[in-house]
């Protein structure tokens, strides 16, 4: 397992919901954490590592040393926003790029845990964000989609160095 960047097709795969949790969900998801630390990053979506599953895992504090953080969320749902924030993210499969993107401040989401319990909690903030984020990644919706029109000349040089790889691999 790998971490996909763009614009490999595979990022905008149609996603499935997750019919069980099972050992090869689980095993694919500490793969998926391991991956997402050691690029330092703070959530990572299946469809980052081509798994069209509607599943991703984050850690707000992207320390592997606080495993009580993470989060992993199978088939998530968002019941409600409120509040706008802009706020810089960044994406592992945009290396070195990072853009300013508005979001809602508080959502109230849904999802199922590894050991299959449905839950439902308010996020507010960085959490929420994350949570966002990742969401799109389910959705289709990559960060290019959300940069501005100077979003995208500022970042076309890497955007065009991406693409350039991308073509070579």
């Amino acid at each position: 397992m790998e971490v996909v960047v763009y614009p490999d097709p595979r990022l905008l795969k149609k996603t499935v919901a997750v019919a069980a949790v099972t050992d090869e969900v689980r095993a694919k998801v500490a793969e998926m954490l391991r991956l997402m630390y050691a690029d330092h990053g703070v959530g990572l979506a299946a469809p980052q590592v081509d798994w069209n599953a509607r599943l991703f895992v984050m850690n707000p504090t992207s320390d592997p040393a606080r495993p009580e953080e993470e989060s992993i969320l199978v088939n998530p749902k968002l019941l409600k926003r409120s509040g706008r924030v802009k706020g810089e993210e960044g994406c592992l499969s945009f290396p070195g790029i990072y853009v300013e993107v508005e979001r809602a401040k508080n959502v109230v989401i849904q999802w199922t845990g590894l050991d299959g319990a449905q839950r439902e909690e308010s996020w507010t903030d960085w959490k929420a964000r994350i949570f966002q984020h990742e969401l799109d990644h389910l959705e289709n919706v990559l960060l290019v989609h959300r940069m501005s029109e100077a979003d995208r000349i500022q970042h076309a040089a890497a955007l065009d160095e991406l693409r350039r790889k991308f073509q070579e691999a």
